[in-house]
C-alpha cells in the first residue's frame, strides 16, 4: 500500500512539474521576441525560483544555510541542471523554437537511462536500448529536418540542441548519487538556484560589461508568469527526484516536449515539416519502447542459481 502511494505520488509529481516545464519553451520564445537576452532570461527563472522559496522556507522553519556536501550538491546542481541548461535553452529557442527545444527535453529520459548504465546504477535490456536508438534516430530527423535550407549555421543550432539532453542526463544521475542525507527537497532547490542565478549573472558581466535590468521592463507580463511557473516547479522538481530517482525525474521531459510542442504550434504559429512530426513520432516510439523496459519484470534468479554460482567449482 505504501508503495502504491509513493508510486501514485511520484506520478503526480512527473506531471505536474513536466506540465510546468513546458510553459518555460513559450514563454522563453516571448521574451526573446520582445529583445531579452538569454542569460538575463534564464536569471529570471532562477530569480523567480529563489524569490518565491525563500519566504516559504523561512515561514516553514526549513531555511538553512548550505555546509559541507549539502554546500557542494547545490553548487554543482546549480551550475549544471539549472545555469547551463537554462542559458542554452533560451539562447536556442530564437534559433530553433520553442517546440524543437521542448522536443530535446523528451531526450533526457533516452540520455539518462544510458548515464545510469555508465555509472552502474541501472542497465538496461534489450528493449531499452531499442528505445535508446529509436529515440535518438528520430532526433536526428527532427533537428536535420528543422534546420532546413539555412546552410551551416542552420544546421548547427539544431544539433547543439543535443548538449541539452546530456546536461540533464549528467544532472540527474548526479543528484541521485550525491543526495544530502536529511536535506530537504525545497531548501537544496533554492540554494541550487542561488548558486545559478550567481554563475548567470557572472557570465552574463563576462560577456557583455553589463547586466541590462531594463529589459525585464520589455515583456513584464512574460517576466511574471516565468518567475511564477519557476517557483511552483522545482520545490516539486526536486522531491520528485527523491520519490523516483533520476529515470522517472528524467521523464519530465515527455511531459515538457508535449507542452511546448503543442503551445508553440497552436499558440505561437510555429510550424513544421512532415518528416520533423515524422521524427517527433519515432522519438515517441523509443520513449515508449524505454518505458516498457523499465515497468517489465525482470526474471528472477532462483537460490539455488545464486548459490551454485558463489561455490567454488
Amino acid at each position: 500500500m505504501a508503495e502504491a502511494a509513493t508510486t501514485g505520488r511520484a506520478i503526480s509529481l512527473l506531471l505536474y512539474t513536466g506540465a510546468l516545464l513546458g510553459v518555460n519553451f513559450p514563454l522563453g520564445k516571448l521574451a526573446a521576441e520582445a529583445g531579452m537576452p538569454p542569460l538575463m532570461w534564464a536569471m529570471v527563472v532562477s530569480a523567480g525560483a529563489v524569490g518565491l522559496m525563500i519566504p516559504a522556507l523561512v515561514v516553514q522553519k526549513r531555511f538553512v544555510v548550505p555546509r559541507g556536501q549539502m554546500l557542494r550538491y547545490t553548487a554543482v546542481s546549480g551550475l549544471v541542471t539549472f545555469a547551463a541548461v537554462n542559458g542554452l535553452v533560451f539562447l536556442l529557442i530564437p534559433h530553433v523554437g520553442a517546440g524543437y527545444a521542448g522536443l530535446m527535453f523528451a531526450l533526457s529520459p533516452v540520455a539518462t537511462l544510458g548515464v545510469t548504465a555508465l555509472a552502474g546504477l541501472k542497465t538496461p535490456p534489450r528493449l531499452g536500448v531499442i528505445g535508446i536508438g529509436f529515440g535518438l534516430a528520430g532526433a536526428v530527423v527532427v533537428a536535420l529536418t528543422r534546420s532546413g535550407t539555412g546552410g551551416a549555421e542552420g544546421v548547427i543550432w539544431p544539433l547543439l540542441a543535443f548538449a541539452i539532453p546530456v546536461i540533464l542526463a549528467l544532472g540527474n544521475v548526479y543528484r541521485t548519487l550525491d543526495w544530502p542525507e536529511g536535506a530537504h527537497p525545497a531548501a537544496l532547490a533554492v540554494w541550487s538556484h542561488v548558486f545559478a542565478l550567481l554563475a548567470l549573472a557572472g557570465f552574463q558581466v563576462a560577456l557583455t560589461g553589463d547586466l541590462p535590468l531594463h529589459h525585464l521592463r520589455d515583456a513584464p507580463l512574460a517576466v511574471m508568469g516565468q518567475a511564477l511557473a519557476a517557483g511552483l516547479t522545482f520545490p516539486a522538481f526536486f522531491a520528485l527526484q527523491k520519490a523516483g530517482g533520476p529515470v522517472l525525474l528524467s521523464q519530465i521531459g515527455y511531459v515538457a516536449a508535449a507542452v511546448g510542442l503543442a503551445t508553440g504550434t497552436l499558440l505561437l504559429g510555429e510550424t513544421y515539416a512532415p518528416l520533423t512530426w515524422a521524427g517527433a513520432a519515432v522519438i515517441a516510439v523509443g520513449i515508449g519502447l524505454t518505458i516498457r523496459a523499465q515497468v517489465a519484470p525482470r526474471p528472477d534468479v532462483s537460490r539455488a542459481e545464486t548459490a551454485a554460482s558463489r561455490c567454488p567449482a
